[in-house]
């Protein structure tokens, strides 16, 4: 494989590894959103609350969404730097406002839609930039790790 290649592949599995975090963060939320709404108390510092709202199957779901983000997050980390990765992930919050708009019938004010747009941007703005700046073993300083 050529070096331009294994940089295609590398940005394709990254990309690829992204939206599948996107998906089970989003995923996950809006089923444990959807669940917690249908949950007949309100879940508070008492434990066993905690534990019959997991009962219900859209929470528990959502809770497993989120576990599986977490890992894919870690992923992420080897592939990408933490600059990159934390606010091209951010994206994940305008996939919450839509869902609750759309999905779980939410009243969206304008101010939350500005917000979403500047989220928006600002991880469009950063996913336009190179997703490695340090090479692996090495620290942010450059020096390599022992």
């Amino acid at each position: 494989m050529t070096p331009a290649t294994t940089r295609q592949a590398s940005a394709m599995k990254t990309v690829g590894v992204l939206l599948l975090f996107l998906g089970l963060k989003a995923g996950g939320n809006a089923f444990m959103a959807w669940g917690m709404k249908h949950v007949p108390e309100q879940v508070s510092m008492n434990p066993v609350l905690y534990v019959h709202a997991m009962a219900n199957p859209f929470v528990a779901f959502g809770v497993f969404a989120l576990a599986l983000s977490l890992l894919t997050r870690m992923a992420l980390f080897s592939l990408a730097d933490l600059s990159f990765v934390l606010p091209v992930t951010a994206i994940g919050y305008v996939f919450a406002v839509l869902i609750g708009k759309f999905f779980l019938a939410e009243s969206v004010s304008g101010q939350r839609w500005m917000g979403t747009l500047l989220i928006f941007l600002g991880a469009a703005l950063v996913g336009t930039t190179r997703r490695n700046t340090t090479s692996r073993g090495t620290t942010g300083s450059g020096d390599a790790a022992e």
